[in-house]
């Protein structure tokens, strides 16, 4: 008596049984990978943006070229603080986007004599800025009128900033520097 094909198992084959329960472990992952990308999406879009440092303006805090997570959401639960690093539209042109360090918040006096930063009259302490990095120029004093905030870069000799073209609107604000994530010796999180 013959046997029915398929009803028996050889060598060489796979049970019948078995071929559910990989289609289903396959199809288990699969979700597992579809869920994992989903999720990296959303707080790519929603959360963390990762960003390319182009320039020397914040330096040595940020060189030219090292890669940084932005935080997109942080500044929808918290305000602006003083010595953020910020990520911007550029108010000249809202095409492009500039990374600087918050120096004064609304209704702060800001004033810059012989490159040493007042704010509300007040000498301000930069550990951030070596000497080699400072200006020894002087502004006038500007009132950080609501809405807008005071912005420097690190490297006051190099950069383009608040000093130049003024205050940034808090709507071109668009998030908060928050890690570094390459160069991988330099990977972790910004003061």
């Amino acid at each position: 008596m013959r046997e029915p094909i398929g009803s028996s198992v050889g060598e060489n084959q796979v049970p019948d049984a078995a071929v559910p329960g990989v289609l289903a472990e396959l199809r288990g992952w699969l979700k597992d990978i579809v869920l994992a990308v989903v999720i990296a999406f959303l707080m790519v879009v929603f959360l963390y943006q990762p960003v390319k440092v182009e320039g020397t303006s914040m330096q040595p805090e940020l060189l030219d070229q090292e890669r940084i997570f932005v935080n997109k959401f942080v500044y929808r639960l918290e305000e602006i603080h003083r010595r953020d690093i910020v990520v911007f539209w550029y108010p000249k042109d809202p095409s492009k986007s500039f990374i600087k360090r918050v120096v004064g918040v609304p209704g702060d006096l800001v004033s810059i004599r012989d490159g040493q930063v007042y704010l509300n009259g007040e000498r301000v302490e930069e550990r951030y800025v070596p000497r080699g990095y400072q200006d020894a120029d002087s502004y006038p004093p500007v009132r950080v009128r609501a809405g807008h905030y005071y912005v420097l870069g690190d490297h006051r000799n190099a950069s383009n900033d608040s000093r130049s073209w003024g205050l940034v609107p808090r709507k071109y604000i668009y998030g908060k520097a928050v890690f570094r994530y390459w160069p991988v010796e330099k990977a972790g999180f910004l003061d």
